[in-house]
């Protein structure tokens, strides 16, 4: 083959929500890859951004694994869930993947109502992993179906949260606005011999027009109207979070507007406040697993993917995590999307070199869901070819 054709090509997608683990999707991409290119040598490295597959994807990458567990879900009915017990170096750190327990996907679409929804199983997942001898927390934030700001996590771990008549708060976002006390003394006592981690979207704040009630709470399920309750009482949440002071200690100093305090619909400002959780960059914490710049640097192509490519992609992202490593090696990168939304053009400034949908025609969503790895593996071939048409016209 012509030097300028891809010797070795890296592949780092993300998942794609719904339909296809990171994993899933590496392989779909790498079959297609292979149609045009046969031969050509390929590193697969999916990636994790917190949301779902965090915890299978951390659990095989360090020989660790998976702990089935049965928690209570966002609606309050119980699901099958795990968090993962990490092996190798990382022994002792137990991976809590808040999607596994609240995530988006748990919750029927005829009941996606962030007002409603709780974080109730994630704090039993924190139980579980203090069970299981933990001395690290790793809490995974992505992909939620809530917004009550982790107080269902912190009442699973032992605290209250009362109205002004001292009876308990229900379980939602929407119930934070009669919130007027919170009580951590009956939290796990085994939570303070912990270190507990929050691996984050540091774009993602609690309040205000970039908040997570007016950013994400449409895309859980609500109204204008409902929206507007969310940010109530989440502002009333954080005040009372506020008196607890723990976050100042783990370096979290704004809870209304710190990075990363909106993480998984507040979860992020929760841990903080009542657990002393570090809130993290994600990719800082969840790279330390994978050597994705030394798979850069030794390929000639990076292709990278996600469910979705809008204007949000440029804001932490795995996509243009990526294509940053990526330009700091000079690599070209090249992604694939389920979909192009509003904004998409806007990752070229964040380094990647071309960008493709994998459908071709309109289709029911549940159908691109169904036949995601099939779409993918076409439209990776198709990228392919147009790449060695590249290289063809390059080397004339």
């Amino acid at each position: 083959m012509p030097m300028s054709v891809p010797q070795r090509i890296l592949i780092a997608p993300s998942g794609f929500k719904e339909s296809l683990t990171s994993e899933q999707v590496a392989e779909a991409i790498a079959q297609g890859v292979r149609r045009a290119l046969p031969g050509v040598h390929l590193d697969l490295v999916p990636l994790v951004d917190g949301g779902e597959g965090t915890a299978t994807t951390l659990a095989t990458t360090t020989g660790g694994r998976l702990v089935p567990l049965t928690v209570t879900g966002p609606v309050g009915q119980p699901v099958e869930s795990h968090l993962a017990l990490l092996g190798s170096q990382a022994t002792g750190t137990a991976v809590v993947e808040m999607a596994a327990a609240a995530g988006l996907h748990l919750v029927p679409r005829d009941q996606r109502d962030p007002g409603a929804t709780t974080t109730y199983g994630v704090g039993e997942l924190i139980r579980a992993a203090l069970d299981h001898g933990a001395t690290t927390i790793l809490v995974g934030c992505g992909d939620s179906g809530t917004c009550d700001g982790g107080a269902g996590a912190l009442v699973a771990l032992g605290a209250t949260v009362r109205d002004e008549h001292g009876e308990d708060v229900a379980p939602g976002g929407a119930a934070l606005r009669h919130a007027r006390t919170i009580d951590l003394s009956g939290l796990d006592e085994r939570l303070s011999g912990v270190e507990v981690k929050v691996a984050c979207n540091p774009h993602n704040v609690l309040l205000g027009e970039s908040g997570v009630a007016r950013v994400f709470g449409p895309q859980k399920g609500a109204t204008p109207a409902q929206v507007d309750e969310l940010e109530t009482g989440l502002a009333q949440w954080a005040a009372l979070l506020d008196q607890v002071g723990r976050h100042r200690e783990a370096g979290t100093t704004d809870l209304r507007l710190g990075l990363g305090t909106g993480a998984s619909g507040g979860l992020g400002a929760g841990l903080a406040a009542g657990l002393g959780a570090h809130l993290l960059p994600r990719f800082d914490v969840l790279l330390d697993h994978v050597d994705l710049d030394a798979s850069v640097r030794a390929a000639d192509l990076v292709i990278t993917a996600e469910g979705a490519v809008d204007f949000q992609t440029p804001r932490g992202k795995i996509p243009a995590e990526v294509a940053r490593r990526a330009q700091l090696h000079g690599r070209p990168v090249v992604a694939l999307a389920g979909s192009l939304g509003e904004g998409s053009r806007e990752v070229h400034g964040a380094g990647i070199d071309a960008l493709a949908s994998i459908l071709t025609v309109p289709m029911p969503l549940e159908d691109a869901l169904t036949e995601g790895a099939t779409l993918l593996a076409d439209a990776a071939e198709r990228m392919m070819r147009m790449v060695l048409v590249g290289c063809s016209v390059a080397s004339t």
